[in-house]
């Protein structure tokens, strides 16, 4: 037996991810079904319980080979797999399809497997969180590495009027100088480059829509293909470059955060997202000075905030009057990360819905960078609650609570009246500017 190259199984997963992406609505499963038709339905397809494979009778446990995809909207999707069963992921003729290892907890827990949402670039990507565990920021996106780099996964989203996503192509396969092509692919709305760059592994995988290109690339040392090789290949097949469902946020560890306040009191007082505010040595809302946390609701993820002295307040009205949201629909108000706008500190709008049990989902796939605590208005511009942003805390496709959930004016009043804050009976001027950029500075 022989080792397929890992552009052989890249090829095969890029192949079936692309078709996906090219079908408006499609998103790619976290997890495989179960051997059996193919469901055509993304959403039960998401929805669909896995089970460990069963043992064969006769033989020892060999990962089934699956068929390929009968629909553009069910990718291949593998995930990532323990040492003894990599052989069987890899150790296939080069005609043979690539082979599905068997969907188990435990090897969601070994490498610590998540697929989350990048709040940086809007992306979907499967991380073995274990493997790479440290993220920091990016110039374009967010980076996930090793503890001593032999291992790197990066996002991209690039914005440029004009942008031909074949230049861009061309870009990824000569720069740095030190790349050296093994395989890649141009489509019309999508492009696959691997190969070497000095002594480690490359890809890089790309998709455009709308004159918008996202992607991600990853890198790691040539020892380690055999262990890294089938977790690329899982990467690269969950990966969602512009999704239509939700997922948890990935968590960054960052010394600098950037979120969002909204201004609830002539008196300087201010109600955010509670997380937002952990560990922060130094809190400042943006244009105002310094603030202090006065309070916390951890039940509904509230804390509030204070800045003192003279200043001019816009404070928005919050009231407990139900009545004031009844339509789905409603609009985010909030000012992105720093490196996310093109005017800084101006205030984006999102346009979103809210579902069942308070979720909020997207009308389109957006970066949300800094959006936590963003104001949620209606389509009068009244304010009907508060945004919190949830990350990933365990390797699951289905967190305990929606990754972006509404938290309502009437919870947010109440909150404050527990803690005597005079509300504002009506609003004046413009609500956005009762919106302020929150910054934590931690050690």
């Amino acid at each position: 037996m022989r080792l397929v190259p890992i552009v052989t199984l890249l090829a095969l997963s890029f192949g079936a991810v692309s078709a996906s992406a090219q079908v408006p609505g499609a998103d790619a499963a976290p997890y495989p079904a179960e051997a059996g038709p193919a469901d055509t339905s993304a959403k039960q397809e998401a929805k669909q319980e896995i089970k460990p494979a069963a043992k064969p009778a006769a033989k020892p446990a060999v990962a089934p080979a699956v068929a390929p995809a009968k629909s553009a909207a069910t990718p291949i999707v593998l995930p990532p797999v323990r040492p003894d069963a990599i052989k069987a992921a890899t150790a296939q003729p080069a005609a043979a399809p690539v082979t599905q290892p068997p969907a188990a907890p435990e090897h969601e827990r070994e490498l610590g497997w998540s697929v989350v949402a990048d709040p940086a670039t809007g992306v979907h990507i499967g991380l073995p969180t274990k493997m790479v565990p440290h993220a920091r920021d990016a110039a374009r996106g967010t980076r996930w590495s090793s503890a001593h780099g032999e291992v790197q996964v990066e996002t991209f989203r690039i914005v440029e009027p004009g942008l031909k996503l074949s230049a861009l192509f061309e870009k990824e396969k000569s720069d740095p100088g030190t790349r050296k092509v093994e395989y890649s692919t141009l489509r019309d709305d999508s492009f696959f480059v691997s190969g070497l760059q000095g002594l480690k592994k490359f890809s890089v995988r790309a998709s455009l829509r709308n004159g918008e290109v996202r992607g991600f690339t990853m890198m790691f040392d040539q020892a380690m293909e055999g262990i890294v090789a089938p977790v690329m290949v899982a990467m690269a097949s969950s990966f969602a470059p512009f999704p239509q469902h939700s997922a948890p946020f990935a968590a960054l560890a960052r010394p600098v955060e950037y979120g969002n306040g909204v201004i609830v009191s002539a008196q300087g007082h201010i109600v955010t997202d509670a997380r937002l505010t952990h560990g922060c040595q130094v809190i400042v809302a943006a244009g105002l000075g310094d603030a202090d946390r006065v309070a916390e609701d951890s039940d509904n993820g509230l804390a509030l905030l204070r800045v003192y002295g003279p200043r001019k307040f816009t404070p928005l009205a919050v009231t407990h009057d139900a009545a004031a949201f009844k339509a789905a629909d409603v609009t985010l108000a909030g000012i992105p990360d720093p490196k996310e706008q093109t005017v800084r500190g101006k205030v984006t709008e999102i346009k979103a819905r809210v579902t069942d049990g308070n979720s909020i989902e997207l009308r389109q796939p957006e970066p949300l960078a800094g959006f936590s605590g963003a104001a949620a208005l209606d389509g009068d511009g009244r304010f009907v609650g508060m945004a919190e942003m949830r990350n990933a805390v365990l390797a699951s496709a289905k967190p305990a609570m929606p990754p972006l959930r509404l938290i309502r004016a009437a919870t947010i009043r109440g909150f404050l009246d527990a803690h005597h804050v005079p509300a504002v009976t009506a609003q004046s001027g413009d609500t956005s500017a009762s919106v302020v950029r929150i910054i934590c500075v931690r050690k």
